[in-house]
């Protein structure tokens, strides 16, 4: 973030592919599932035109007041489903993290404004340090935690070497049904683990 526009470019470029993935998710699922995903959507795209380097477009300054509005209008949305598990909390955190960032990256905040991509370079810098601080850990946690969901567990390769031709064919049908249900669920995983490097990343530039 700190090395500039190129640096700004890869994240808006992250963040732009993980929003088009979680679009594709929309597509299908139960309706908690599209829902889920559009919000993702919505986070992954808001955090792109953040990262957009301001050598290609600086906002004008009400933009900053939109993402606010924007993400309040979408953490009091995750406020009731947050009682419901781990990661619809995670949305909330991330909705007031945005909240947050486009207060902060107003112009007149701290006396700095501007894209993360270059906040820091501007001059000062916006927002709280505690409440920076506090969530640049509980996202480098996110990451740490989710980077460790996606390394395999191990494999059948050792029930395979005892077990039947038969058990070979029906371990094969099941296991295409099985692997394509598990790649979809790492695909998210891995959108997920790239919004929350991004988030950590921005962050970083507060």
């Amino acid at each position: 973030m700190h090395g500039g526009a190129l640096a700004g470019w890869l994240l808006m470029a992250l963040c732009a592919v993980s929003a088009a993935s979680c679009l594709l998710r929309a597509r299908t699922g139960t309706p908690q599932e599209r829902g889920t995903a559009r919000s993702e959507a919505l986070m992954g795209l808001g955090m792109a035109a953040m990262a957009l380097p301001a050598a290609v477009l600086t906002p004008p300054e009400w933009a900053w007041a939109v993402y606010a509005v924007v993400f309040g209008a979408a953490s009091l949305r995750a406020l009731r489903p947050a009682r419901r598990g781990s990661h619809h909390l995670h949305h909330l955190v991330g909705s007031l993290a945005m909240v947050y960032m486009a207060v902060a990256m107003a112009p007149g905040a701290g006396g700095a404004g501007g894209h993360a991509g270059h906040g820091a370079a501007a001059g000062g810098a916006g927002g709280i340090p505690l409440l920076t601080g506090a969530l640049l850990v509980y996202f480098a946690l996110y990451v740490l935690r989710s980077a460790g969901h996606l390394i395999p567990a191990g494999t059948a390769v050792a029930s395979f070497a005892g077990g039947s031709a038969e058990g070979v064919v029906r371990g094969g049908a099941s296991g295409a049904a099985g692997g394509a249900a598990g790649g979809r669920a790492e695909l998210t995983r891995a959108c997920r683990l790239t919004m929350g490097i991004a988030m950590f990343a921005m962050l970083l530039t507060l």
